[in-house]
């Protein structure tokens, strides 16, 4: 399989795919290694995942490096992605003991009551390109916490990422047959599904986490499915434009738009919205397009060629229909897979760009009236992944809120995840709960002692 740079659309490395028949043989081994390691005593294996932290700080300028020229993403990006992950991975390191501990619940009368938390068994983690790191983190490092076997197969996108994750976690202690890294495309993440897991977990599209619930729903096992969405934006006419605009900027455009929660539709009251729109376009202007080891370069390519079609497509899409183009709208004159950053208006949800995931560095930013509006829009999608308000009205916020149809809302801040708060999605944005203390549970299984004598 070769890894190509998007920057450069020149191979980087040729590293060797797994077979079906390699992928059975990782997966007997792992079914092998998984009672073994369940039987380590929790705080052990607590200890290999804070040893992994440490060398992948350790080791941060050769991983960044890797992330950052298969996946296009700049070298200040990936080094941050690379301390964010350490930062969710001691979260779980930090609190794991506590929310897997055995939780009494009787301890009275004659027959007394405890719930146990044990390993679901091997599980799959198909995983993505777009923040390899951070996504991964969330599923393998709770997983092989709660004592459970993991079949990672990186995004084909970001193999050597993957297969730097793999390294740091053998030299942390965690044996070579509990964590096995999966390297290949689509046929490979098929491999997985027609075995025998414990669970499933993914992190990618609507349609192909659609299309794993489907292949995998016989086995009534668990399934976690981080999913995409189209994250509405809303700007209230209290505001101070310039502020909220630069957020905005960020929202929809860092990482180059590749982010389930990037901002993705932006609703403006009517009061504000020129003035917006206008703040908007001049912070946009000065993000730097440039190649990912570039000083100061905000915008790299884009991952995949593929997505540069979508983009154009949304493009004519919008402008057939009556949209103005402000700001960009192609493909970079430059090599590698460039696209100009992209503003939208006089849009409206007839278009492909307010309906449909763009995955990319394009915006539309469309008027309202009043609240109400914004409301009845931002609730238009099958998405319901994030939602974002921005007032000086805390009543007006929550109200706001209140009425949103998405796993997480925020108030004068978009974009962002925590590790203490779960990340979960609702329709197409996916089954399950990552981060926080659900998701530390969702690797385990509960059990109930009910002792008499």
């Amino acid at each position: 399989m070769k890894i190509i740079n998007p920057a450069t659309e020149e191979v980087i490395k040729e590293v060797q795919e797994d077979s079906e028949a390699s992928i059975q043989s990782k997966f007997d081994a792992a079914k092998k290694a998984q009672k073994a390691w369940a039987k380590v005593p929790l705080k052990e294996r607590i200890a290999c995942i804070a040893k992994f932290n440490e060398l992948m700080l350790a080791n941060a300028e050769k991983i960044a490096r890797d992330l950052s020229a298969e996946v296009g993403k700049p070298l200040d990006q990936a080094k941050g992605e690379i301390n964010g992950g350490v930062g969710r991975s001691k979260y779980f390191v930090e609190n794991s003991e506590k929310y897997l501990a055995e939780e009494w619940t009787v301890t009275e009368g004659g027959t007394k009551e405890k719930i146990v938390y044990e390993p679901l068994g091997v599980i799959a983690n198909i995983s993505a390109w777009n923040y390899p790191i951070l996504v991964g983190v969330n599923v393998f490092v709770p997983a092989l916490i709660g004592g459970n076997a993991v079949l990672y197969k990186p995004s084909e996108f970001s193999t050597l990422t993957g297969l730097n994750i793999g390294e740091m976690m053998w030299q942390a202690g965690v044996p070579k047959d509990v964590f096995q890294v999966i390297v290949g495309a689509k046929e490979a993440g098929q491999a997985l599904l027609d075995l025998p897991m414990d669970g499933y977990f993914f992190t990618g599209s609507y349609n192909t986490g659609k299309y794993i619930a489907e292949q995998v729903a016989g086995k009534l096992v668990p399934i976690g499915l981080e999913l995409g969405g189209k994250d509405p934006m809303y700007v209230s006419d209290d505001v101070d434009v310039k502020s909220v605009a630069a957020s905005g900027v960020e929202g929809a455009f860092y990482n180059n738009g590749q982010s389930c929660c990037a901002v993705e539709r932006i609703y403006v009251h009517e009061n504000i919205y020129d003035d917006y729109v206008a703040a908007f376009i001049e912070e946009a202007k000065t993000m730097k397009i440039g190649g990912p080891d570039e000083e100061g370069t905000f915008i790299g390519p884009l991952t995949r060629p593929q997505q540069m079609d979508v983009l154009e497509d949304q493009v004519a899409d919008a402008t057939s229909k009556g949209a103005k183009l402000l700001l960009g709208g192609k493909r970079a004159e430059r090599a590698g897979y460039y696209f100009e950053p992209t503003v939208l208006v006089d849009v409206d949800h007839t278009m492909k760009v307010m309906m449909d995931e763009s995955f990319g560095p394009i915006i539309g930013i469309q008027k309202v009236k009043d609240d109400a509006e914004a409301i009845q829009l931002m609730l238009d999608t099958p998405y319901g992944l994030a939602s974002s308000v921005f007032t000086n009205d805390k009543e007006r916020a929550e109200r706001i809120m209140q009425e949103m149809n998405s796993g997480t809302v925020y108030w004068n801040c978009c974009d962002r995840v925590s590790p203490t708060s779960p990340w979960s999605g609702r329709g197409h944005s996916g089954l399950g709960s990552t981060l926080s203390h659900a998701g530390i549970r969702a690797f385990v299984q509960p059990k109930a002692y009910h002792l008499r004598g």
